[in-house]
Parts: structure tokens; C-alpha cells; sequence
């Protein structure tokens, strides 16, 4: 017995790196860091607009002259247009984070097409764009998947989490030393300005995050977009 639950840990260890592991490339490329030795790191915001936090990140980001990218839910852009719309003229970048956020529709079509291609119509109905970055939920991967956004000219993009439980909520100055700890030259740092699609409060990530641009501004560090980062379009022509 013992045994079979060490073979299963380790089947699902595995699993968890090949699908879901921000450093995953095996089963394709799947960019989690830019390629520079430059102070500059680019800060995401997933699961988004959710306000009033997503209204609360952004006037940080006013406030500290930063440029973001915020991997969005249509159903959520849905909710709060207004507030994506002041995003992309914010001159932060609106990427493609899926339609719905649900982890079951990775298994009603493993191309997951359907979710791809109708958030980038959200999107583009909103700002007048298409998105050209893409971040799975949860990261997640399989060929299937990465050969729709091959064939959608869809960037995928993954990061390092700044906390691993920063999605329950834990206090702000912990995320922020985890946030910090992982910041490097060419880091994409993922925070969370909503919740699976389905808002709630996340005053602390907000927190967070200002904290961690503060310390790394402090540190030398500049900020860019993931586009930048990576030296690819923010929005497909």
C-alpha cells in the first residue's frame, strides 16, 4: 500500500510539472521569464476586472508610473467594461486569460478553442484589439492546447506566482517578501486581482503588489509589459 501511494505521489508530481509548472517546456514552449540581464521585471494581474480592486491596482499603477499586463476573463470584462477600458487607455496591456475560468471546460475540448477564440471577440468588443498574449487558468497545458494558439497567432505566457497562497488571501507583507525573494532580471510576476472569474476580495494581493513595486523600484528595478519583455506585439493586426 505504501508503495502505491509513493507511485501516485509521484504520477501526480509529474503530471503537476508536464501541465501545469511554470517552467515547463516540454510539451512546447510556454514563456515564464524574458531573456535579458536589465533590472526589469513585468507584474501581471490574472482572473480580472474585479472591482473595486482592479479600480485600486490601477491607480497604483497611476501613481507609481508602472505599465502592467492583465490576463482578463470575458465574463468578467463583461461585468466591468468600463474598467478594462480604462486599462488599455491606462496604456497597460489586456491579454486573453479564457472565457470562463472553469477548470471542467479544459475537458469538453481539449483544443479549448471555444474559450480562446470567443474571449479574444470580449476583448476586442471592448478595446477594439485582439489580444496576442495568452495565459492558460492555472497555467495549464497539453499539445492540443498549444497548437490553437499556434494556429490563433496567440503568445502563451506563464510567470512565477508572487505567493503560492496569495489566492487565499494571506497577509499582504508575505506576499510581498515571497514577490520580492523571486524577482530577477527578465521575471514575469503573476499577482491575482480577482478570483477564478468570480471577483472577491483581494485587498491584500493589491497590497502586495504595491509593496513589491515599491521595494523593487527602491532596488533599481523598472517595469514593462510582458509584450515588452518578451519582444513580441501586444495586439495581434
Amino acid at each position: 500500500m505504501v508503495i502505491v501511494i509513493v507511485i501516485l505521489v509521484i504520477l501526480l508530481l509529474v503530471g503537476y510539472w508536464l501541465l501545469m509548472s511554470p517552467h515547463s517546456q516540454i510539451l512546447g514552449k510556454y514563456n515564464w521569464e524574458g531573456n535579458t540581464d536589465k533590472k526589469v521585471v513585468a507584474i501581471t494581474f490574472d482572473d480580472g476586472p474585479n472591482d473595486p480592486y482592479t479600480s485600486q491596482i490601477l491607480d497604483i499603477l497611476d501613481e507609481l508610473k508602472v505599465k502592467a499586463t492583465f490576463f482578463q476573463v470575458g465574463k468578467c470584462v463583461e461585468r466591468y467594461p468600463e474598467t478594462t477600458l480604462r486599462a488599455f487607455r491606462s496604456g497597460h496591456v489586456i491579454a486573453n486569460h479564457s472565457v470562463s475560468h472553469e477548470f471542467h471546460n479544459y475537458f469538453m475540448s481539449l483544443s479549448f478553442k471555444k474559450e480562446i477564440i470567443d474571449n479574444q471577440k470580449i476583448i476586442q468588443n471592448h478595446i477594439g484589439k485582439r489580444p496576442a498574449l495568452f495565459r492558460s487558468p492555472w497555467l495549464w497545458r497539453q499539445p492540443f492546447l498549444l497548437r490553437t494558439l499556434r494556429l490563433n497567432n496567440l503568445v502563451p505566457v506563464s510567470g512565477e506566482f508572487c505567493h503560492p497562497l496569495e489566492v487565499f488571501q494571506i497577509d499582504s507583507n508575505k506576499i510581498a517578501k515571497s514577490a520580492i525573494k523571486k524577482a530577477k532580471p527578465g521575471s514575469i510576476i503573476i499577482f491575482h486581482d480577482g478570483f477564478d472569474g468570480r471577483g472577491g476580495n483581494r485587498s491584500q494581493s493589491i497590497e502586495a503588489a504595491k509593496i513589491t513595486i515599491k521595494r523593487l523600484k527602491e532596488s533599481g528595478y523598472a517595469f514593462v509589459t510582458v509584450a515588452e519583455l518578451l519582444g513580441v506585439p501586444a495586439y495581434q493586426q
